[in-house]
């Protein structure tokens, strides 16, 4: 067992453990937890909360989380002089499973993103994000019912690997002298230049990670949203490998819509229908018929933009949860940022991370304690307890604080 310096190991539990994607879950895990930047801290008090009411409703004295903490972000620097120490790292590394709120990354200078240098170090390759509506939250949609989809973003490749140089440097001149001289291609002097590295691997897993899925919840279609009109070897790189994966390991298990449309009438009804949509005509297709889709893989950036704008569908990123995984570790997450003006007012809503605790539970095939909390969310919400951001949506709601959200939600999962 690793030797912390900063992070205290609690006794008496045990570790999960991993292997090619299947993890072994102990009655009593450790589970590593970031609180977060901003609001991060007075959105983790309400959701561990909500996460050991639901354990102990559900198991009662068989299970429990051992909770251990572990530091990033601005905490982490004013500790330790490092946003990402090392043992924070190897932590998720030797207990597999963690749960963390929102980090601070600047714009424009400074360190990249934690949220990248964490899915980097660990090979999170897939960010999925569920997006479904809640009843009762006010939303800009006429029918936002109709959208219930699970999207499968690639999570460490594309511009997100973070190889680029600033405009002016001597490295950005190097790379443009040396493409125009070896391969032709003009690029204006004084550029910035970013490389957005695809590869067959890396599409082609979470490709396979989205079908699985759908064949194993019994979805009817998985849909590659990409801009392979335009970027034809990456991102039409993107959609290729995801029918050659198709083709290559589950046959009979899934078909494409081209060969469901040449089929007709003789089509099959059993398997699982795999297709494609350029990026700009998926968001509108979001918008005019969402309810043809269910399971959305995507490269990096594309499922970046279309997971908030497809949350702002349904209420806002306040009750979008998020999971980043791979088949040695999983780590789940706010999907919204740290609001610092906000911080320890006691008033954001806690949902984003609540339900990223039902994304871990579930992962972890604790599907009672997830189940649970879904109901005291849905119970909570249905009774227009909520906080401010969906109070305002939400005519003759009760605005409550963070604390006071948590509470209803662990009040429903009761009744």
């Amino acid at each position: 067992m690793t030797q912390y310096k900063h992070a205290k190991v609690p006794a008496g539990a045990d570790r999960i453990e991993a292997s090619g994607g299947k993890f072994s879950i102990p009655d009593h895990p450790v589970i590593p937890f970031i609180e977060g930047d901003g609001t991060g801290p007075d959105i983790w008090r309400a959701s561990v909360r909500v996460f050991d009411a639901a354990v102990q409703i559900a198991y009662g004295a068989k299970r429990k989380i051992a909770w251990m903490e572990i530091l990033a972000g601005e905490k982490a620097f004013k500790t330790t002089g490092e946003w990402l120490p090392a043992e924070s790292i190897e932590a998720v590394r030797e207990f597999k499973v963690a749960i963390k709120g929102p980090l601070t990354t600047p714009i424009g200078g400074g360190f990249r993103s934690l949220n990248v240098a964490l899915r980097q170090e660990l090979d999170l390759y897939a960010c999925i994000r569920p997006v479904r509506y809640f009843t009762g939250v006010g939303a800009p949609m006429k029918h936002p019912e109709k959208l219930n989809i699970m999207i499968f973003r690639e999570n460490v490749e594309d511009v997100y690997s973070g190889i680029e140089f600033r405009a002016g440097s001597p490295e950005a001149e190097k790379l443009r002298s040396f493409i125009e001289k070896e391969f032709s291609e003009k690029i204006r002097k004084g550029s910035a230049i970013g490389i957005k590295p695809m590869s067959p691997f890396g599409s082609k897993r979470l490709v396979k990670m989205a079908l699985e899925y759908a064949l194993k919840n019994n979805k009817k279609s998985v849909t590659m949203m990409h801009k392979g009109n335009i970027m034809k070897f990456t991102e039409g790189g993107f959609r290729d490998w995801g029918y050659e994966v198709a083709r290559d390991e589950f046959k009979n298990l899934v078909v494409t819509e081209a060969d469901l449309n040449k089929a007709g009438s003789t089509a099959r009804a059993d398997a699982v229908i795999l297709k494609d949509r350029i990026a700009d005509s998926m968001f509108q297709q979001l918008l005019l018929r969402p309810e043809d889709y269910e399971v959305i893989a995507t490269p990096n950036l594309n499922g970046d933009y279309l997971s908030d704008a497809a949350a702002a569908q349904v209420g806002g990123l306040g009750i979008a949860p998020g999971g980043n995984v791979g088949d040695e570790a999983a780590v789940f997450e706010a999907t919204h940022g740290t609001a610092p003006k906000y911080a320890g007012l006691d008033k954001i809503n806690p949902g984003s991370v609540i339900l990223s605790g039902v994304m871990m539970f579930q992962h972890m095939g604790w599907n009672e304690a997830a189940t649970l909390i879904v109901k005291g969310v849905e119970k909570a919400i249905a009774a227009g307890t909520v906080t401010y951001d969906l109070a305002r949506q939400m005519p003759g709601s009760t605005e409550v604080s963070t604390t006071g959200f948590g509470d209803a939600v662990i009040t429903g999962m009761r009744s």
